[in-house]
């Protein structure tokens, strides 16, 4: 790997700033590792080195004026498909939908902008962004660089392959139910769920949040400073902050940290994802923090709840579509799909008021708390071309017990890598914070990975596809 890929942020930006490197040497660094690797990850849509050569050139010519835009200004940065930017088509992972430009940027994409941050590409996801892989019927299947036979996780699958894989230092996604962080927990990146309104969203949806998705917590803390910045678009959008989002020094002595290893609900724990997550809590109860198991605040009732209300509403938007658009639907996503025809209007509605009962659930648990730790991902790994872990349409959403609750009460929430498989593959361990509480997110994730070392070997491209 050319060691200039190994680079954070920080590190790019001081070479800009000595005239050391420009944009455009290091955009053409990352152009040569996409050429090499983009064809066994398949993680870029709308993919433009040439678009992507000129923005370089531009601020290239900012840095040796000394007008730079932003904290961003030359840094190369992909977008997961389901974000809007202006003159391109959104397809939402699937053949169904009718491809027409979007007319204007979303409010991260509009931010970055904004920042001068060199827009590549776009990222892949499956069909409406509805399950946690890779699988989509309009996009290549995305893999999972650390083993390309295994998932990346999803729906923000093509950011995680495209980060793990050094396609530069920092890749946007969305997470409405754990699609940031079950993604960067299966290829051992550090992902950001913000607390909601944290990064203004349009559309917005309950739960919905974008993030950022990057190899380190600081080029995350970086990119939250312009990600961060308020939109009208977004009605939860939170007013302007002062924060010192790079200020990641904390000690957590006296600190009270939950330790949930039961998510209550859904897939059986791997033994090995066990052992990961309790040696890293080890590490926060050595640093002087108290460290207390908790009980889970998912109940079966809640996540057949929210599958009903999400099937309803999912019908809903393709009800009329006509029937040929309907048949390019991803088989798995249409047969989950169609139980929302009989799903009743009240029964919607109950499905929808137990995102109430998780925001209860959570809040009880932090009136004890001051932060959570959990496992992102129940599971190592699963088969690339599977749907999801269960790869059953009738129970799709047995993996996100860890992970949803923080949505439905607009907690922050992180993973990071907390170590490795015997089969090499990446453990993910999930940091929850009260709501609002970002930056302690992002310094509780910055002080775990101080003390590990952090990642540093990412995956190269194979010998053979």
């Amino acid at each position: 790997m050319n060691a200039l890929l190994k680079l954070t942020i920080r590190d790019i930006l001081f070479l800009y700033a000595q005239k050391k490197l420009s944009p455009l040497e290091y955009w053409e660094v990352v152009e040569a590792r996409v050429a090499a690797f983009e064809h066994q990850v398949q993680a870029l849509y709308l993919y433009d080195p040439e678009s992507a050569r000129q923005q370089a050139k531009a601020s290239t010519e900012r840095w040796a004026k000394g007008e730079t835009l932003g904290m961003l200004d030359g840094i190369p940065v992909t977008i997961k498909e389901l974000i809007a930017t202006k003159g391109h088509p959104v397809p939402l992972g699937t053949a169904a939908t009718e491809l027409t430009a979007a007319a204007s940027d979303a409010p991260a994409a509009a931010r970055l902008r904004e920042d001068g941050a060199v827009i590549f590409a776009k990222t892949t996801c499956p069909d409406y962004g509805m399950l946690s892989s890779g699988l989509s019927s309009f996009h290549p299947l995305s893999r999972n660089p650390w083993n390309l036979t295994q998932n990346p996780g999803g729906s923000s699958a093509g950011a995680a392959s495209a980060a793990a894989s050094s396609f530069g230092p920092l890749h946007i996604g969305t997470d409405i139910g754990g699609s940031i962080r079950l993604p960067a927990g299966w290829t051992g990146l550090f992902g950001f769920k913000p607390s909601q309104g944290r990064i203004p969203v349009d559309p917005f949806f309950v739960g919905r949040c974008a993030g950022p998705m990057t190899r380190t917590v600081e080029d995350s803390a970086i990119a939250m400073a312009t990600l961060s910045r308020p939109d009208w678009r977004d009605a939860s959008s939170l007013p302007p902050n002062a924060f010192d989002w790079v200020d990641l020094d904390i000690d957590v002595r006296g600190m009270k940290i939950g330790l949930m290893l039961d998510a209550g609900i859904g897939i059986s724990l791997d033994d090995e994802v066990r052992a990961a997550v309790t040696a890293a809590a080890k590490r926060f109860e050595a640093a002087g923090a108290e460290i207390v198991e908790v009980s889970p605040v998912m109940t079966r009732t809640m996540l057949d709840g929210l599958d009903s209300f999400w099937r309803a509403r999912f019908w809903g938007d393709i009800e009329t579509m006509p029937d040929e658009r309907k048949a390019q639907i991803l088989p798995y996503i249409f047969e989950w799909a169609k139980g929302g025809a009989s799903v009743s209007g009240v029964e919607a509605v109950r499905g929808f008021n137990q995102t109430n009962e998780m925001r209860k659930a959570c809040a009880r648990l932090f009136s004890g708390v001051d932060a959570v730790l959990s496992p992102t991902n129940p599971i190592v790994s699963y088969p690339a071309d599977w749907a999801s872990p269960t790869n059953d349409p009738l129970k799709p959403f047995e993996h996100i017990g860890y992970t949803v609750p923080w949505n439905m009460s607009e907690q922050p929430a992180a993973s990071i890598n907390c170590g490795f498989s015997r089969s090499g593959m990446p453990i993910g361990l999930q940091i929850v914070g009260p709501r609002f509480a970002d930056l302690l997110v992002l310094k509780l994730s910055h002080a775990f990975e101080q003390w590990t070392g952090g990642v540093t070997n990412w995956p190269d491209p194979r010998l053979t596809p």
